[in-house]
């Protein structure tokens, strides 16, 4: 039985990695769960899979589960310094890092030196340390699993591959639900109107970015660092359907690709049994009900996020982590209805704008660029 705890556990990942794990009982056990200030869902999930040690980042919320939970025989932690002791847990084999942003890179990395597997559904500590997250992992021996759709697609395409024969990496985007609207139109969205993604169910960030292009934009970086391939030999494609997960094309002109149907369940569970298969109840893809596919190149001048990422990867050193924390305070300001939605790409060109770029960064170099941009960013939302 793979003993599993999961960072992010209250999130749409999460939720979901945990409705995984209800249709294996006898492969899998919940030992740790980690989550933001949801008290009372947490509280459920202890009820329901009895892990060994929970923790919530805000301190009161915490204490508050304390109080619901009475002697539970859980150990109950917060802080930054109770998720990462979740993440460390001595009786986890396996750690799903599902936190949204930044917060997600300290738990992962010390997860990964305490020799986790992790499966990886937070995408932004590979985006922000370049190859030192994988690097970390390689001198730990812990293999990290993407659970996102499109890297994962991509690791299965590779699986068993030459990597040196790759030509290109072709990551697809949905596009989003304003793809095709005009500018005008994309200047009056509402907060209400971008989180109704007519695709994936995620949570509120990655349904912006999707929105944005970012989302794509950080996996952009992400793939250029997870499979330490040249930026230049990545494409992002508009794919409506989402039915082409990505895609990989080989030197003999070869395209291989992992088709699906648009449920986050299936990389989580292909993460969760890695390197096993296993038969699960979810819906084949009909692909004749799924016709046409189409696949169109991003306008990068109406979504210049997807441009942006680019630059940020092809620069490197400091400037994704930049990108991202900018992005991240941008998205927040949008959804509390501080900014437009069209604000949110010139809040990020700004602060990298302002950036002095740190071309082989440290961890605490790191760090400190993020601190900077997300004071920056902050800054710059009154100018919008």
């Amino acid at each position: 039985m793979k003993r599993i705890s999961i960072l992010g556990s209250t999130g749409s990942v999460g939720t979901q990695t945990l409705e995984v794990i209800a249709t294996f009982p006898d492969r899998f056990q919940v030992v740790g769960l980690a989550g933001k200030s949801e008290v009372e869902l947490i509280r459920e999930q202890v009820e329901r899979w009895h892990p060994e040690v929970v923790a919530l980042m805000e301190t009161p919320a915490a204490d508050e589960l304390r109080r619901r939970l009475g002697r539970k025989g859980v150990k109950v932690l917060s802080g930054e310094e109770g998720i990462v002791e979740v993440a460390k847990y001595e009786g986890a084999d396996l750690v799903l890092s599902a936190i949204v942003g930044s917060p997600s890179l300290i738990p992962t990395l010390e997860a990964i030196r305490s020799g986790k597997t992790i499966a990886l559904a937070s995408k932004e500590g590979v985006v922000m340390t370049g190859r030192l997250l994988m690097e970390e992992a390689k001198r730990s021996g812990v293999d990290i699993l993407p659970v996102d759709s499109e890297p994962n697609a991509i690791f299965q395409c590779l699986r068993g591959e030459d990597e040196r024969k790759v030509r290109r990496l072709i990551l697809t985007a949905s596009g989003g639900p304003f793809y095709n609207f005009s500018e005008s139109q994309l200047a009056s969205i509402t907060p209400a109107q971008a989180l109704r993604h007519p695709t994936w169910k995620m949570g509120k960030k990655i349904t912006i970015d999707s929105a944005t292009l970012m989302n794509k934009g950080l996996e952009v970086i992400e793939a250029h660092n997870f499979f330490d391939i040249d930026i230049s030999q990545i494409e992002v494609v508009i794919h409506p359907q989402a039915k082409v997960h990505s895609m990989v094309e080989f030197v003999d002109g070869s395209i291989m690709a992992i088709l699906g149907i648009t449920d986050m369940k299936v990389p989580i569970q292909h993460a969760l049994t890695y390197p096993e298969r296993i038969a699960n109840k979810l819906p084949s893809l009909d692909l004749t009900e799924s016709s046409p596919l189409e696949f169109k190149k991003p306008d990068l001048e109406k979504f210049p996020c997807l441009k942006y990422a680019y630059e940020a990867g092809k620069v490197g050193g400091t400037m994704p982590a930049v990108l991202n924390a900018a992005n991240e305070v941008a998205v927040e300001a949008f959804l509390n209805g501080k900014i437009g939605f069209l604000d949110i790409a010139g809040v990020s060109r700004k602060v990298m704008a302002g950036h002095s770029i740190i071309r082989k960064p440290h961890l605490n170099d790191i760090k400190e660029a993020d601190t900077w941009a997300r004071e920056t960013a902050k800054r710059n939302l009154s100018r919008c």
